[in-house]
């Protein structure tokens, strides 16, 4: 009987053992199954950030982007500089550490951390907050330990580490050779191959783990700095801890695909670009760079316990410092709202971690809306199947003004590629002859310039046919001027229409050029398709005529990307990189590529569609999807197809 109750109980606990082990193996596999997301001390306080104001942003955090996904607060390099004066990013012998050689916190700046107690009161207080609390650490042993030549702790033992019959030291395991490229005076790498250099790493995050730490951004490590040897001890330490530890790697110079597959498996963040400062080329570098890794499929690969995900760097938005300053906050974000929109929509698309930079003691509404928007966060989240899409076209050349868009060429988005040089004259120049009609559909045509000056390997330049906008009693007052009359529209969607001049009194220089602008019914914007196929303005009586041209893309042209979201919706964002407006377009039928196994081929599938930035919805989209686009700017949009 005795047996009996003892066989059923150690059934009981093996049951019990196992369940225990499945939640806890389910717990890892869902670590970081979503793009992190929080807040870095870096843009805005660079390294002087004290106890007092980083507590402060973090009670901000908990209370204004908790509820939005932004869990995580994390304190940026150099906590363990001294800040007095000669201390800076480079400068050796400020910085504070234990009897063991491993960085400790700042006093001065980090009251809570005498007396041996490190980050573990800032860490209970973050925690109290429902947030998550994270480090910057650098690669290998600082060249301060080394100098003092201090030794190395063996956490098993609780003592200095022998082996082989001896003590190791600091300088038994620096390699001085392998000293971080930009910080040369402040960290070198460990020599890995030795079990005191293993013992060391384990020893630094055994005192993370030990501190309450749950983020960990390792630099010095990846891309041009790369250290695989140390990045796969850490990954195996971090396995081993018993608190999840978030694991990122820092910067990301250099950095391809091939590099990120050895080690997505071992971490859970790995930096793809160099540092983003508010500056316009730098959120422009990130299109390449995010591309590649969107066609590599590398985002949400296996990582450490759970997911990894490429990161393009933080959000330097709101209130910021410069770069490499020893100083705090004092200077709004450089970027306009359109760019800083193009940075957010990219890093959304791309599922890039989301690391605000900015001060939250100065968050202001138009930022505080951008990092929360709820379709960006939706994107960033839960959509799939992203890449970039590169079957998009555009009309360069748009200046956004009081009267309307002036267009002044550019046809397509290939660099150095044809384009085309429009202008009004007499309709007997055999330049203006070669526009023909073809329909769509029964309610939709093209009007299309088919000309001689058309190369025979370009794709015919089309503009879309569309009635006049009167209504019905001016319909019966204008019946007889407007018979056989049309507006041209860039795109079915755009309610922006061709027209013979941005003004009705026309000026030599005006008849050179066309432009868009509302659409209405001015005589300037109404024209007839002649039978020798010339293109006529009802105001000037002047044709369009066509000559092709070579035209080189200012600044990087026009991207687009695509994804799939979790209820079937399609998103579409188009970027324009140049330095000009352009309106970008997309074939629906292309489309397709976002949605695997669907076809959007001939109109057979309909697509209604909503524009996020400017709340419009375009209701119904037959052929094509079609925008203007400021300079630098993005239009993002929701496709519902059935």
């Amino acid at each position: 009987m005795e047996a009996c109750v003892l066989t059923s109980l150690c059934v009981l606990f093996n049951l019990l053992l196992l369940l225990l082990l499945t939640v806890i193996s389910k717990g890892q596999s869902e670590h970081a199954s979503l793009p992190p997301r929080g807040w870095n001390s870096y843009d805005s306080f660079c390294w002087t950030i004290s106890e007092e104001e980083f507590l402060h942003n973090a009670e901000l955090v908990a209370q204004r982007l908790k509820a939005n996904g932004y869990e995580y607060v994390v304190v940026d390099y150099l906590w363990y500089r001294r800040k007095v004066e000669g201390a800076y990013t480079d400068s050796l012998g400020f910085d504070v550490i234990d009897e063991w050689g491993r960085m400790i916190p700042d006093p001065g700046r980090w009251t809570s951390s005498k007396d041996g107690k490190g980050f573990t009161e800032v860490a209970k207080k973050v925690h109290s907050m429902g947030l998550k609390f994270g480090i910057h650490v650098m690669r290998g042993i600082s060249t301060q330990a080394v100098n003092a030549n201090t030794p190395i702790l063996d956490i098993t033992k609780g003592r200095a580490y022998e082996e082989s019959g001896r003590r190791w030291y600091a300088k038994d395991i620096g390699l001085k050779e392998r000293a971080c490229a930009w910080m040369s005076h402040g960290f070198m790498s460990v020599n890995t191959k030795l079990g005191a250099g293993r013992a060391f790493l384990r020893s630094l995050y055994q005192q993370y783990a030990d501190w309450g730490v749950d983020f960990v951004k390792h630099d010095c490590i990846f891309g041009d700095d790369l250290d695989l040897d140390e990045i796969a001890i850490v990954s195996e330490v971090l396995r081993g801890l018993n608190r999840p530890i978030l694991y990122s790697l820092s910067p990301g110079t250099s950095v391809t695909p091939a590099m990120a597959k050895d080690v997505h498996g071992l971490v859970n963040m790995y930096r793809i670009t160099g540092d983003d400062w508010d500056k316009w080329k730098d959120v422009a570098s990130h299109f390449d760079i995010a591309r590649d890794f969107g066609t590599a499929n590398m985002m949400g690969a296996q990582g450490l316990l759970g997911k990894s995900w490429p990161d393009l760097d933080m959000l330097p938005l709101g209130w910021l410092t410069n770069e490499g300053s020893n100083e705090g906050p004092h200077r709004r974000c450089s970027l306009t709202l359109d760019e800083q929109k193009t940075q957010m929509t990219l890093w959304s698309m791309a599922k890039s971690p989301l690391m605000f930079g900015g001060d939250m003691r100065k968050l202001d509404e138009t930022t505080f809306n951008l990092i929360t928007h709820p379709t960006l966060l939706e994107i960033n989240s839960f959509s799939s199947n992203n890449m970039e899409f590169p079957h998009v076209t555009s009309i360069n050349g748009l200046r956004f003004g009081e009267r309307g868009l002036s267009w002044e060429s550019r046809s397509l988005a290939d660099n150095d590629s044809p384009g085309h040089n429009f202008s009004l004259s007499n309709c007997m120049d055999p330049k203006a002859k070669g526009w023909s009609s073809e329909a769509i559909d029964n309610d939709l045509q093209k009007i299309c310039w088919k000309g001689s000056t058309r190369s025979r390997y370009e794709e015919p330049f089309c503009l879309y046919k569309r009635g006049t906008l009167l209504a019905s009693d001016e319909e019966m007052m204008y019946e007889h001027q407007y018979q056989g009359k049309f507006h041209l529209l860039a795109a079915d969607t755009m309610d922006f229409c061709f027209s013979g001049s941005p003004k009705r009194k026309l000026t030599s220089k005006e008849f050179r050029r066309g432009s868009f602008s509302p659409c209405k019914w001015d005589t300037n914007q109404m024209w007839e398709l002649r039978h020798d196929g010339s293109l006529k303005n009802s105001y000037s009586g002047l044709c369009v005529s066509v000559n092709t041209v070579k035209v080189n893309a200012d600044s990087g042209g026009i991207r687009s990307w695509i994804a799939t979201g979790r209820r079937g919706e399609i998103y579409v964002a188009f970027f324009n990189l140049n330095a000009q407006g352009t309106v970008i377009s997309a074939k629906i039928s292309d489309l397709a590529e976002a949605l695997p196994g669907r076809n959007l081929n001939n109109g057979k599938d309909s697509c209604s569609a909503k524009e996020v930035w400017s709340g419009k919805d375009l209701g119904e989209v037959k052929e094509t999807l079609s925008t203007p686009v400021q300079m630098h700017g993005c239009a993002l949009f929701v496709l519902t197809c059935h």
